[in-house]
């Protein structure tokens, strides 16, 4: 989850570490309760489908470690999206257990080549500083998720706040739901979360809308059979972002004028990592604004200058 709770150092409400724990929840889906909820699917008796796999080779050591306990063997691993918090132990399980990736479109390029995100989300070659685990988890092979999953598990499109990311449903009528959700501590704590699509998340948020299923576990959200508020309290947010972005642009700004402008309306403190998140997720927002015909942009003395149309 590319967003501030994510260098937050996956700390729970009470600043212990989240300790992973193994919660069965329909007769073949389970999952590892984390920092980033890791699904569990069981094919047959012995075998299962992870669905992500956490933050780093740590929690792909403790995934190995629980899936041992119960005498499971891993047959592949559904990757939702290529943020680094949910590949991280993607290499460490590859390499141990032989088995496959499975991911969609772009996300593809992006577990494969993970040098991509933080390239990405800074727009050129990443400073030492932007390559750590929160954004450059290891390279694993990956193979494209279409045609390629077992019988009781569906997978479908949650575009929004990564390129292609997915979701999966299982045939207990469970959702995973990857970030395509954030939770209310996250909101009220930090407000921006990371978006690259604007359009496309707030799409997502009505799909979520329709959905009729028995439990969902967002990735960072806890488990929950009615995802209803939640879906509010994210789109009223981003709501009041492109808001609060619009009326910045009443006077002429430059992108770096504005995200100060943000950080200070929701005292938030810079950093390097931050720099890149939020100014990368203010930039869609400007992107949506603009296609949307509410701001404007020209150049002048050589400055890209936003402002109201």
């Amino acid at each position: 989850m590319l967003q501030l709770e994510k260098l937050d150092n996956f700390k729970n409400k009470k600043g212990m570490e989240f300790d992973m724990e193994l919660i069965q929840v329909g007769e073949r889906t389970y999952y590892i309760q984390n920092a980033t909820n890791i699904g569990i699917y069981k094919i047959n008796e012995n075998d299962i489908y992870l669905i992500d796999t956490g933050n780093d080779k740590e929690a792909g050591k403790k995934i190995l470690k629980i899936i041992s306990e119960q005498g499971w063997n891993i047959k592949g691993i559904i990757s939702t999206h290529s943020n680094a918090d949910h590949i991280g132990g993607n290499k460490i399980i590859q390499d141990r257990t032989n088995c496959p990736i499975f991911t969609c479109g772009i996300e593809k390029c992006f577990t494969q080549y993970p040098i991509l995100e933080s390239s990405f989300l800074y727009g050129g070659y990443p400073f030492k500083d932007l390559k750590h685990k929160f954004l450059l988890a290891k390279e694993s092979n990956v193979t494209s998720i279409e045609n390629n999953l077992p019988n009781g598990l569906e997978y479908f499109s949650l575009k929004g706040h990564f390129f292609d990311m997915i979701g999966i449903k299982t045939s207990d009528n469970v959702y995973f739901l990857a970030d395509s959700l954030f939770s209310s501590e996250t909101i009220t704590k930090y407000h921006l979360f990371f978006i690259y699509d604007i359009r496309e998340f707030l799409n997502t948020l009505d799909f979520l809308a329709t959905l009729d299923g028995n439990l969902y576990i967002p990735s960072h959200c806890e488990a929950t059979n009615d995802i209803s508020s939640l879906i509010e309290l994210n789109r009223n947010k981003v709501k009041e972002i492109l808001e609060t972005i619009h009326s910045a642009c009443e006077k002429e700004l430059t992108f770096e004028e504005i995200l100060k402008y943000i950080f200070d309306t929701y005292k938030l403190e810079m950093n390097a990592n931050q720099f890149v998140l939020v100014g990368s997720t203010i930039k869609s927002y400007l992107s949506y604004l603009y296609d949307e015909n509410k701001i404007c942009y020209e150049f002048k003395s050589n400055k890209m200058l936003w402002k109201q149309q």
